[in-house]
């Protein structure tokens, strides 16, 4: 099933100097684990770790992990990594082995298929609450994404996480009752009302100005 490969090397220096000095020669300090195996320190190239993650399966692509020095690969996914806040670089990564005949749970990213019908022709807005649900299955089944059609929904319709059409083989984890996407009614701009007691200022003040004007135009007193 594993198209994608990764090259890593055992890792044998730890702590921040050691990493440091890793990550200077283009390389992260990794781990490997899982399966009820001893867990093994590795020092991977980040880029390949960022192709991965960049890629449509994302962290649930399952890739081929080669080891130097080991005849072996193994089957594994990215479980976590670690970016440095300020310039994104990678700085770390976790990889659990996958064992291809055993189900597991994982989180899989909701996609949305077209424009809803409340949103072209009523003005509402589409409002994605729920962008990832837990499902389980055999890592053969694993889908990309889980893509939701809403065309058909209409302002105030709604499709929760149990109406979700999933693939053969995978079965929903998360609650039935989560709402996944849902159309708004439009947004009605209110209008303003003048605070009372402003409307007679302003009329008390246009009286002034008028007063003001009237006995302007009257001339001098005559004697």
């Amino acid at each position: 099933m594993a198209s994608l490969m990764m090259e890593a090397e055992l890792r044998t220096g730890f702590g921040k100097g050691p990493n440091r000095q890793l990550r200077r020669a283009g390389k992260i300090p990794a781990i490997l684990y899982g399966s009820g195996k001893d867990a093994v320190p590795l020092a991977v190239d980040p880029k390949s770790v960022i192709s991965i993650i960049r890629s449509h399966g994302g962290v649930n692509t399952i890739f081929e992990l080669g080891i130097s020095g080991q005849k072996t690969k193994e089957n594994v996914m990215i479980r976590e990594f670690q970016i440095e806040p300020v310039d994104h670089a990678m700085l770390h990564a976790d990889f659990v082995r996958v064992a291809m005949d055993k189900e597991m749970t994982l989180m899989v990213a909701i996609e949305l298929e077209g424009i809803a019908e409340g949103v072209k022709t009523g003005g509402g807005t589409l409002d994605f609450i729920t962008r990832s649900v837990e499902i389980s299955c055999f890592p053969k089944d694993i889908p990309e994404t889980i893509v939701v059609n809403v065309e058909a929904l209409e302002i105030g319709d709604y499709i929760r996480s149990a109406s979700l059409q999933l693939p053969d083989g995978v079965s929903l984890v998360s609650d039935d009752n989560v709402v996944v996407v849902h159309v708004l009614e439009p947004k009605v701009e209110e209008v303003e009302e003048p605070e009372e007691g402003a409307e007679g200022a302003v009329e008390g003040a246009e009286d002034a100005g008028a007063s003001k004007d009237d006995s302007s135009e009257e001339g001098p007193a005559k004697d």
